[in-house]
């Protein structure tokens, strides 16, 4: 009982899932933060043609 918890402790197999969900996490968060201004410029440029088409 005493070896399976000590194999228990030293095993770090979630430790690689956790670590790759926390950079998942953050690629995300980058992309929330950076799409709306994309967007917005994206809709300017598109107008800008727009108007220059008419």
């Amino acid at each position: 009982m005493i070896a399976k918890l000590k194999l228990f402790l030293i095993d770090d197999n979630g430790a690689t899932a956790i670590e790759y969900s926390l950079i998942a996490a953050g690629i995300a968060m980058a992309i929330v933060a950076v799409v709306p201004t994309i967007g917005t410029k994206l809709n300017t440029t598109f107008a800008n043609v727009s108007t220059a088409l008419n």
